[in-house]
């Protein structure tokens, strides 16, 4: 029998997530209001959360003031060239720490995984420099091959792919089906909570990322959203209900992806962390 919950404590747990959501919402919500607001009203105290009159406005001089499609198309370029790369990098790497038994595969999972306590900032001069000995700076091709290998999506998969029971793949193989059958067609089919997961981590760190294009692009015909909000932010003077509104649209394609699969999101980070 489950014991039910007294009706007081009960209301104060709801009470309490009421509040950190509330919490949580309240930078969107303000975001969203100084949007529509003119230069000299986004930081009015007390805050005006309905401005008297909607600057609808400002939603379009961010595409006349700076080129914000050609942004957003080296965004989304980026983006998901990256998501598919890495979806397939981590998912391999994870299928070979776990279900390949080869020498020295746990030690080398180890020093893999152990980068992800590395500061990116250590390395970032070195991997520029990597760059421009190969004449990759300022290119996609350059980013992208940076961002093509993630040892935390790798550790992600390997704990999910540890659920997976080994006779189901030694019945495949048995079944005439290769390595690389049986990762296509048993592995990666179950793998879809967990490759979700991944997919949206690796979709908000690569269109919010900043420091990378800002460090490799100089020319503006590859620079992304990040770099192009910045360059709303004067010498003299700062449009903030600009950045506000190009931060808005930014947020479109994350929110719409986050729809789609937070049901496998949370089964996928529910799962991760179980062994088989």
């Amino acid at each position: 029998m489950v014991e039910k919950r007294n009706p007081v404590v009960r209301t104060l747990i709801y009470a309490g997530l009421s509040i950190i959501v509330v919490v949580t919402l309240l930078p969107l919500i303000w975001m969203l209001s100084a949007s529509l607001k003119t230069s000299n009203e986004v930081f009015t105290s007390p805050i005006q959360w309905i401005p008297d009159v909607f600057q609808w406005g400002n939603y379009i001089k961010i595409w006349q003031k700076i080129d914000f499609a050609l942004f957003i198309f080296n965004s989304t370029k980026l983006t998901v060239i990256v998501t598919i790369i890495q979806l397939a990098t981590c998912a391999f790497a994870a299928y070979g720490f776990t279900k390949c038994k080869f020498k020295g595969r746990d030690t080398l999972f180890l020093c893999y995984v152990a980068t992800i306590a590395i500061p990116w900032q250590i390395f970032m001069l070195p991997q520029y420099v990597m760059l421009q000995k190969m004449g990759l700076v300022d290119t996609h091709l350059g980013y992208i091959l940076l961002q093509s290998f993630a040892a935390f999506g790798v550790f992600l998969l390997k704990q999910f792919f540890q659920g997976i029971p080994d006779e189901l793949l030694e019945a495949a193989r048995i079944d005439g089906l290769s390595e690389y059958g049986t990762f296509g067609r048993i592995v990666v089919p179950l793998a879809k909570p967990a490759m979700a997961t991944l997919t949206i981590f690796t979709f908000v760190t690569v269109w919010n990322d900043f420091m990378g294009p800002m460090i490799y692009f100089s020319s503006e015909a590859n620079k992304t959203i990040p770099l192009g909000i910045r360059m709303f932010v004067g010498q003299y003077s700062t449009e903030y209900q600009l950045i506000m509104a190009a931060s808005v649209v930014s947020l479109i394609p994350i929110v719409i992806l986050y729809v789609f699969c937070q049901r496998y999101f949370v089964e996928g980070i529910a799962t991760s962390g179980l062994k088989g």
